[in-house]
């Protein structure tokens, strides 16, 4: 690989680790295996740390085992309270109920990560979050990656990377669900090979046609001739054409451009 295929620097992505609350999360189930950590306003000696149970169950101070399973954190909330309320030990109690760790609910991180594989739902997880808990992308992997959502609501986006960091938009960063998946696929390509200074693959990028092209791998050698520049493309049936192209045309995915030398 070129050291000229830049990639978005990926420290970045841990700086952003810590802008993740500002995404708010949806309503989640919780589900055996979970962590919560439940408190109770003014009542510090009530505050519990736990993990659901297979049963979906948890053991709460005062009020003994409390059944979470299938319920989501406002419901969790408002059972543990009714729980102090009417075995009065609390008049009117204030739960706060957070979930820590969603061990219910997993992603799955596939493709051009380093360590691709299913990974449990944390609050308020995005799609940076789970890249770089995947250990990033490899250097042949794409800015552009795919979140796909199965179930009732069904979904699939394509998040670019770049729009993320180098233009802000973090309102792209998705706040994901349990099952969903994120792919992120192999970035694409073009070749130069011939009378360049630098022959080689490198990134394709939208809109970049020939005479772009060329210029990326050096421009021309002294022997070098834009007259009969070809592309070596595979057509639908995957079958490699040679075509004469202009300098102005686009270049296409996994493209071969050819650059001849001068007879004169």
């Amino acid at each position: 690989m070129k050291n000229h295929l830049k990639k978005i620097p990926f420290l970045l992505i841990f700086v952003l680790l810590t802008e993740s609350s500002v995404f708010a999360a949806g309503t989640r189930i919780l589900g055996p295996g979970d962590i919560v950590k439940v408190t109770v306003y003014q009542n510090p000696d009530l505050d519990t740390q736990a993990r659901i149970s297979d049963k979906g169950t948890i053991n709460f101070p005062l009020i003994g085992e409390v059944q979470l399973g299938g319920m989501d954190e406002r419901d969790a909330e408002a059972k543990i309270g009714a729980a102090l309320q009417n075995g009065n030990f609390i008049k009117f109690p204030q739960v706060t109920l957070i979930v820590e760790q969603y061990d219910s609910q997993q992603i799955s991180v596939l493709g051009e990560v380093k360590n691709a594989g299913k990974y449990s739902l944390s609050q308020g997880n995005t799609i940076i979050d789970v890249i770089a808990l995947a250990g990033g992308i490899t250097p042949e992997g794409s800015d552009k990656v795919v979140l796909s959502r199965f179930g009732k609501d069904k979904l699939r986006q394509e998040i670019d990377l770049n729009r993320v960091f180098g233009e802000g938009e973090l309102g792209s960063n998705t706040v994901l669900e349990g099952n969903d998946v994120v792919f992120v696929p192999r970035m694409e390509v073009f070749y130069v090979y011939g009378e360049v200074q630098r022959p080689g693959m490198y990134r394709l990028d939208k809109g970049l046609n020939v005479m772009q092209a060329i210029a990326i791998g050096g421009s021309l050698t002294e022997r070098g001739t834009l007259r009969g520049v070809k592309i070596l493309r595979r057509n639908n049936d995957q079958e490699v054409q040679t075509l004469e192209i202009q300098p102005t045309d686009l270049v296409m995915p996994s493209d071969v451009i050819t650059v001849e030398e001068s007879l004169f």
